[in-house]
């Protein structure tokens, strides 16, 4: 049987492990503007009109049809850089199975056309809108960490999301038309 002290501790540490995981749960909320949606897997993706680097614009439902690998980054991010010669792999590899893996840079323009100058990629890059709410929040990258990359169906519903860098393994299960993520 626990003593009256034990008792009081121990109640103290569930309420205070209760108190961290609301103020946990509230945070990740307070980062998504009011009226802001952010898209879930099983929905229908934003169709978000975004730049190239030459100015045109682009809407995401230009790729329907296709499936297609959201892969946000920046010219900073050591982590982005080092998953690019993959995802420009993947892109050789699956680009004439229906897949397109599309850059989405969440960096200033030029930035981002100086460190495409030196070190070119294969696949498509569009700016993303780093204001809030920034492009990559209304998919889902509620602390606005990069690498992070979201997968969309044909039909442009999200099926996959990953934050972090992908290998050669997932890049192939998730664009390969044969797999399901």
């Amino acid at each position: 049987m626990l003593s009256r002290s034990n008792v009081v501790i121990l109640g103290l540490a569930v309420a205070a492990a209760v108190a961290g995981g609301w103020l946990q749960h509230e945070s990740q909320v307070a980062h998504v503007p009011a009226g802001v949606h952010v898209a879930n897997v099983g929905d229908l993706s934003p169709d978000l009109a975004l730049i190239d680097l030459n100015g045109r614009e682009h809407r995401l439902s230009d790729f329907h049809g296709k499936r297609v690998l959201l892969n946000f980054w920046a010219s900073w991010c050591v982590p982005c850089l080092a998953e690019m010669p993959v995802l420009n792999a993947a892109q050789h590899k699956f680009g004439d199975q229906g897949a397109i893996v599309l850059g989405i840079a969440m960096d200033e323009p030029a930035r981002v056309h100086a460190f495409l100058t030196a070190h070119p990629i294969d696949y498509p890059i569009l700016i993303g809108q780093l204001a809030s709410p920034s492009t990559s929040l209304r998919f889902g990258d509620i602390d606005e960490v990069l690498p992070f990359s979201v997968l969309l169906d044909g039909s442009g519903r999200v099926m996959a999301i990953h934050r972090g860098p992908l290998d050669a393994g997932q890049l192939a299960n998730w664009l390969s038309p044969t797999t399901a993520p």
